[in-house]
């Protein structure tokens, strides 16, 4: 049985390893002391990568049926210790207790969903001289490193498509939160063999170990565009395959056809989910002039009454910035608009008292020029921008080095896809946000990105192409038979 409150060590080789040091991990709603996490030396991330590539050629050769089995056990043990992990998710990550379901809850249905792919295996060419096909063979040992903002969920995504098809797997959870995924490492040691899936923690140091590591093979990371061009970059000197999943400052367009009333909650969420902390949340809304008003008084509404503290306390919808570093980078964009006189519909100032809370704020059509627009907040901090001409909301939405995801928001489906269709994003949505499913590919555009997360694209991801080509044994036909020897009279 394992403790989700105490005894935080990594696993290496199917083994618990405590750090030579540790790191404190704090709870963003009340900057108290959560745990000590260990604090991975460059001698236990070489250990962990030896164990993986020595795990390797055993789990490629394991039968799919196996490797099936165990990516669902992840989601067996998920979902049997929903309760303790989500505690102990809240505890460190800061999301209320009461929103916890699509993270802990999702992360168990995505293993098991996961478990149930295949790859295809193409045939090239059938001909009675030769048979040839593709199929996908797994890298070796891949290196994941895992953001703060959804430190399960997005593990799961990376674990359960590396360890499916058939790579071994070291994984970094954020220094801000890495308390659950370790407890998920303890938790799956006696389900998968030693190696197969080892879990370190550490500091600022350890992710750029990993990706120049010279025995890791491919590196999935999720994070800040800036990181991912360094990951990239180091990645570079051993050819390194690379999924990065990075930045968006995600456009949601509004029609003036849409009902405000129906919309507003549905578009709030979208913007402030884990209180604005998502990469593909709306960071930009263009509302038509002939709604702007109504809509930007039903949104503040919306705000008014979703509370916001300590995610253990109930009731609470949103919860704390994760970390003082995001907390203090907020509060300087807040200081930017209200030095520039932008004006706050909602919001604009930080919570008093313990924790990096920082209250829904809503800026009032801010110049298009403004850092409020062109940066992604990554927090609670959203512009609300007026728009009269479709095809201009259409070309600011697109004018962004970002490109991950959008949405449309309309009553009028064939016009909403006429929109979905013009902006330059991996994904777009119509009047919802946040769809992410295992068998829907997910990729960013422009700098959002280099690669695909889930669905069938994202498992090739983790695998390369092998083409086999076989021509056929040559068989003689109507072959003259052997003359008979001569029989003696």
């Amino acid at each position: 049985m394992v403790d989700f409150t105490r005894d935080f060590t990594m696993t290496i080789d199917g083994a618990g390893v405590p750090g030579d040091a540790t790191i404190d991990v704090l709870n963003p709603a009340t900057e108290g002391l959560v745990a000590k996490a260990p604090d991975c030396t460059r001698t236990q991330l070489d250990d962990a990568v030896a164990a993986a590539r020595a795990a390797f050629p055993k789990w490629r050769a394991t039968p799919l049926a196996e490797r099936r089995a165990a990516v669902a056990k992840i989601g067996e043990v998920i979902g049997a210790n929903m309760g303790a992990m989500s505690r102990l998710f809240t505890l460190e990550q800061g999301r209320p207790l009461a929103m916890t379901g699509p993270e802990v809850g999702g992360a168990a249905f995505w293993a098991q969903t996961v478990a149930q792919q295949e790859l295809p295996v193409t045939v090239n060419e059938e001909t009675p001289e030769r048979r040839s096909e593709t199929r996908h063979v797994p890298l070796g040992v891949v290196g994941a490193i895992v953001p703060w903002n959804f430190p399960l969920m997005i593990g799961i995504w990376k674990i359960c498509g590396a360890l499916l098809t058939g790579n071994t797997l070291v994984i970094k959870p954020s220094p801000f939160t890495p308390l659950t995924m370790l407890k998920l490492g303890e938790a799956m040691r006696e389900h998968l063999p030693p190696g197969v899936f080892n879990v370190v923690s550490g500091g600022d140091d350890l992710g750029p170990w990993m990706t120049a590591h010279p025995d890791i093979d491919k590196i999935s990371f999720t994070g800040s565009t800036a990181t991912g061009k360094r990951v990239m970059e180091s990645a570079a000197s051993t050819l390194k395959r690379v999924t990065l999943e990075l930045g968006g400052n995600d456009a949601a367009i509004v029609l003036p056809d849409v009902d405000v009333e129906t919309v507003a909650e549905p578009l709030f969420w979208a913007a402030f989910a884990n209180s604005g902390q998502v990469c593909t949340a709306a960071k930009r809304i263009y509302v038509h002039a002939d709604i702007y008003d109504e809509l930007a008084r039903a949104l503040v509404a919306v705000a008014q009454r979703v509370p916001m503290g300590d995610g253990m306390a109930e009731g609470n919808m949103l919860g704390p910035i994760q970390n003082r570093q995001q907390f203090d980078r907020v509060k300087t964009l807040i200081a930017d608009a209200r030095a520039n006189g932008e004006r706050f519909l909602t919001g604009g100032e930080p919570a008093e008292g313990d924790g990096y809370f920082i209250p829904v704020t809503i800026v009032d059509n801010p110049p298009e020029d403004s850092r409020t627009v062109q940066e992604e907040a990554f927090g609670p901090f959203v512009p609300l921008l007026k728009y009269a001409d479709l095809d201009e909301a259409i070309a600011r939405a697109n004018a962004s080095d970002y490109g991950l995801a959008g949405s449309v928001w309309s009553n009028d489906m064939e016009a909403a896809v006429a929109v979905a269709e013009r902006l330059e994003t991996g994904t777009v949505w119509i009047n919802e946000t946040l769809y992410v499913m295992p068998w829907t590919p997910f990729a960013g555009h422009k700098q959002s990105g280099i690669g695909v997360e889930h669905g069938i694209d994202g498992l090739l991801e983790f695998t390369a192409p092998q083409t086999i080509t076989a021509r056929k044994p040559i068989i003689a036909e109507n072959a003259e038979a052997a003359p008979a020897a001569e029989t003696a009279e």
